[in-house]
């Protein structure tokens, strides 16, 4: 089993399709103490600040059809089928340039694997059940995201991501993991997600 990271960067429409019976997205956008407004953090790079605002932060499930389209599907329920994907993405508010991104992943106990597509800036905690991962990424259309792939052996249960710019929390997404009855992922009336 292995789960993979990636960094999908979405630059067409935000349609959201395929959705039946969604519950509402758990997710939270929280900032870190002492900042003028409740959405805005201050970046330090070199000797310049740079405000930036949160606009939108979700959650949800990236399905990719059969011409390679990435859709984005907000939910807090991922089904825990082998190459499901899973992840956030977190809208700037006018924001162009370079963004310094960590990504903190708690899981309910240790899968059999970790993994990610290039292995670089990516730490396992000692018990295996805590990874933390940081980029720096262009976000010209003022968007970051990071999204993971399902593989044999990924536990199921709650899981709890938080993502932090310049080391400020700026998003905590609750999600959880739910194994699929086989009946539903193998007959010819499958439930979507």
């Amino acid at each position: 089993m292995r789960i993979w990271a990636a960094i999908v960067v979405l630059t067409s429409s935000w349609l959201v399709s395929g959705l039946i019976a969604s519950k509402p997205i758990n997710a939270t956008v929280a900032i870190a103490d002492n900042t003028i407004s409740s959405s805005q953090l201050i970046s330090q790079s070199s000797n310049t600040q740079r405000s930036i605002t949160i606009d939108k932060a979700e959650f949800g499930i990236a399905r990719v059809d059969a011409r390679g389209k990435v859709n984005f599907i907000p939910t807090f329920r991922v089904p825990l089928q082998e190459g499901s994907k899973y992840g956030w993405r977190i809208q700037l508010k006018d924001y162009k340039g370079e963004v310094t991104w960590r990504e903190v992943l708690r899981l309910p106990k240790q899968p059999e694997t970790w993994a990610t597509d290039d292995g670089e800036n990516f730490t396992v905690s000692a018990d295996g059940t805590e990874s933390v991962m940081r980029r720096k990424t262009s976000a010209n259309d003022g968007v970051i995201e990071n999204y993971w792939t399902i593989a044999a052996g990924d536990p199921p249960g709650k899981h709890k991501i938080q993502v932090y710019v310049d080391d400020r929390l700026i998003a905590t997404f609750d999600f959880e993991v739910f194994p699929v009855d086989r009946q539903e992922s193998t007959g010819t009336n499958r439930r979507r997600f």
